[in-house]
C-alpha cells in the first residue's frame, strides 16, 4: 500500500512528520511519504507570531506539533497514483488519481484556519474525516482541551485526535456517518492578539488562585434514601445532598459505595494537597451518615483514584485508577474492608483512566479513557474484553470506540435499568469534570459499541461548585462529587463553606 500525505509546501509542521511515522508503524509494509503541494490557503501571519510567542513563554523552546518542517522532510513527487492520498493542505482539490482520497474537516471546513478559529473562540472543533470522492464522513470526534495550554496546546490536542481518526478511516473506508455543519469563524489578527493577551492574564489569575487556595479541591456529596435518584430522574432533585467532611488540606473524590453483610462503606480517592498524591480511603456509613473516622485501605508509590468495585467470580475486586503507573491493576479483597492485595495487571503500557468493568452476556468489558502522549485525558474511550476478570484482556474491535469530550470518560459504575444498560459519563466539553451525562448503551458485543446520550447534569443550587463528575449508588446510599473553593487561610474557610452549602432540593420532577 502506498500512502501519500499532501502538505502545503509552506505549512509543513512536526505534526505531519509524526503522522507519517505513526502510519508507517501501524501499517507495516506500507510506503508512507510527505508530498509538498501548492495552492493551499495561507494562514494569517498573526498565527505564526502567536505560536512563536507561546513557544518562547509557555514551552520554553521545547518541540511542539506546531513547529515548522524543513523542506528536506518532503519526498519526491510520487511516481504514479498512490493507493491512498491524505489531503492535509486544505486545497479545494487534491489527491488526483488516488484510489482513495481522505481529508480532515474542522467544523466541516478542510483548512487549519477553521480549527484555529474554533480554538480562538474558546472551543474545540468537531473533527471529521471525509472521503473526498463520495463526500461521505467516515469517522468523527470532538477532542478535549482540558490539558491544552494556549493556541499551541489546543492545536496539539486536535492534531493528536486527527491521527487516531485518520487511522480509523483507512481501516474502515466503507463507513458513512451523518454530516454536521458548524458555522466556522476566521480568526483575525485582532482576535489572535486578544486571545494571546487573555491567555496570559488567565495564567496569572490561575497562579494567584493556586497561591491562595488548595486547588482543585474536590468533595463528596451523599444522601441516604430509598426513592428514585439521579439515574432515574436525570437531575439532582430529591433529598438534600450532604458533604462528607474533609480535613481541609486533603480532598475526597470519586466515591464508590458498597453494602456487604448488612454494612455500608464508601471508598474514595483521598489526596493530600501537601503531597499531591492520592490514596484510596474508606468510611463506614449508617442511615444518618458516616460512622467513625476515615481510614486508608490502599496506597502505592503512584497516585491512585477512582476505586471501582465489582463482585465477580465469588470475590470482591477493586480496579483503582493508577494510570501514572502505566497499568490498570486488579486488587482482590482479602479482608473487607481494609485489606487488599494486588492480583493482576489487566492492561500494561497504557495510560487508562477510570477503568470501569461490566459483566455482560458471558464476557467482561472494561471501559476507560486513554491518552496517547498528547491531547486531553477525557476524550478517547477504549474498550477491552475478557472471558475472566483477571484476563487476558484484548482490545475491542471498535477501538478507539469514541473520541468525544462530552461522552467518553466513565463517571461511575454501569447500571442495569428497565432492561437497558446505562453508564454515567463525564461531559468535559467545557472543561474537565464540568458535568455528567447518562448514556444508554444500545450495543455492546465484541464487534461493536453504540450509546445514546441524555442531557447534561451539572452543578447548581442543589450542589454548588461548578463541577460534577462521579455518580454511584449502593442500596440507599447515593453519592456524587464536585469541587469547592478551599482557601489555605483557615480564617476564610468558614465564610466560603457557607456559600457552598447545598440548598434544599427541588421538588421531584423539577430539573436542577
Amino acid at each position: 500500500m502506498r500512502l501519500v500525505l499532501d502538505v502545503d509546501h509552506a505549512g509543513g509542521r512536526r505534526f505531519h512528520r509524526l503522522l507519517r511515522d505513526r502510519l508507517a508503524r501501524r501499517f507495516p509494509g506500507a510506503s508512507v511519504a510527505l508530498h509538498a503541494v501548492e495552492g493551499a490557503p495561507p494562514l494569517p501571519g498573526a498565527v505564526a507570531a502567536l505560536l512563536a510567542i507561546e513557544r518562547m513563554i509557555l514551552r520554553r523552546s521545547r518541540e511542539t506539533l506546531c513547529d515548522g518542517l524543513s523542506p528536506r522532510e518532503f519526498g519526491a513527487p510520487p511516481a504514479g497514483a498512490p493507493d491512498i492520498a491524505l489531503d492535509l493542505s486544505g486545497r479545494a482539490t487534491s489527491g488526483a488519481g488516488a484510489a482513495l482520497t481522505l481529508r480532515p474537516l474542522y467544523d466541516g471546513a478542510p483548512a487549519d484556519a477553521a480549527m484555529i478559529g474554533a480554538l480562538i473562540g474558546g472551543r474545540a472543533p468537531e473533527i471529521a474525516i471525509e472521503n473526498v470522492a463520495t463526500g461521505h464522513i467516515l469517522c468523527a470526534g470532538t477532542p478535549s482541551l482540558e490539558a491544552a495550554d494556549g493556541l499551541t496546546g489546543g492545536m496539539e490536542a486536535v492534531y493528536s485526535r486527527v491521527m487516531i481518526l485518520i487511522e480509523q478511516a483507512i481501516r474502515a473506508p466503507e463507513k458513512s456517518l451523518p454530516r454536521t455543519q458548524v458555522q466556522t469563524h476566521a480568526a483575525s489578527a485582532r482576535d489572535l492578539a486578544r486571545y494571546g493577551l487573555k491567555g496570559q492574564i488567565g495564567q496569572l489569575v490561575r497562579r494567584i488562585y493556586h497561591l491562595c487556595c488548595y486547588a482543585p479541591h474536590w468533595r463528596v456529596g451523599w444522601r441516604v434514601h430509598d426513592g428514585p435518584g439521579v439515574m432515574e430522574l436525570g437531575h439532582l432533585g430529591g433529598p438534600r445532598w450532604n458533604v462528607l467532611a474533609d480535613p481541609g488540606h486533603r480532598f475526597y473524590a470519586d466515591p464508590f459505595p458498597i453494602t456487604r453483610d448488612g454494612r455500608s462503606y464508601l471508598f474514595f480517592e483521598d489526596l493530600d494537597h501537601h503531597v499531591g498524591k492520592g490514596i484510596i480511603s474508606a468510611v463506614e456509613f449508617g442511615p444518618d451518615g458516616p460512622i467513625g473516622a476515615v481510614f486508608p485501605v490502599l496506597e502505592e508509590p503512584w497516585h491512585m483514584s477512582y476505586p471501582f468495585l465489582i463482585e465477580a467470580e465469588g470475590q470482591l475486586w477493586m480496579v483503582p485508577e493508577s494510570s501514572k503507573s502505566g497499568q490498570a491493576t486488579l486488587y482482590r479483597c482479602v479482608e473487607f474492608p481494609k485489606r487488599w492485595e494486588r492480583s493482576a495487571a489487566l492492561l500494561e503500557g497504557i495510560e487508562a483512566a477510570d477503568a470501569t468493568i461490566l459483566q455482560h452476556d458471558g464476557l467482561f468489558y472494561m471501559m476507560s479513557a486513554v491518552r496517547e502522549d498528547l491531547g486531553g485525558y477525557s476524550d478517547t474511550l477504549a474498550i477491552h474484553v475478557a472471558s475472566k476478570i483477571a484476563g487476558p484482556w484484548r482490545a475491542h474491535a471498535a477501538n478507539s470506540a469514541l473520541i468525544d469530550a462530552g461522552a467518553a470518560r466513565p463517571a461511575g459504575a454501569i447500571v442495569r435499568k428497565e432492561g437497558a444498560l446505562w453508564r454515567p459519563v463525564q461531559d468535559c466539553t467545557h472543561g474537565y469534570g464540568r458535568a455528567l451525562r447518562l448514556a444508554r448503551i444500545d450495543r455492546l458485543d465484541p464487534e461493536g459499541f453504540a450509546q445514546t446520550l441524555g442531557p447534561p447534569i451539572g452543578s447548581g443550587p442543589l450542589w454548588p461548585g461548578g463541577r460534577l463528575h462521579t455518580l454511584n449508588r449502593a442500596g440507599s446510599l447515593e453519592v456524587i462529587d464536585g469541587v469547592a473553593i478551599n482557601p489555605k487561610l483557615r480564617l476564610m474557610r468558614g465564610l466560603v463553606a457557607k456559600r457552598l452549602e447545598p440548598r434544599e432540593s427541588a421538588p421531584a420532577g423539577v430539573s436542577a
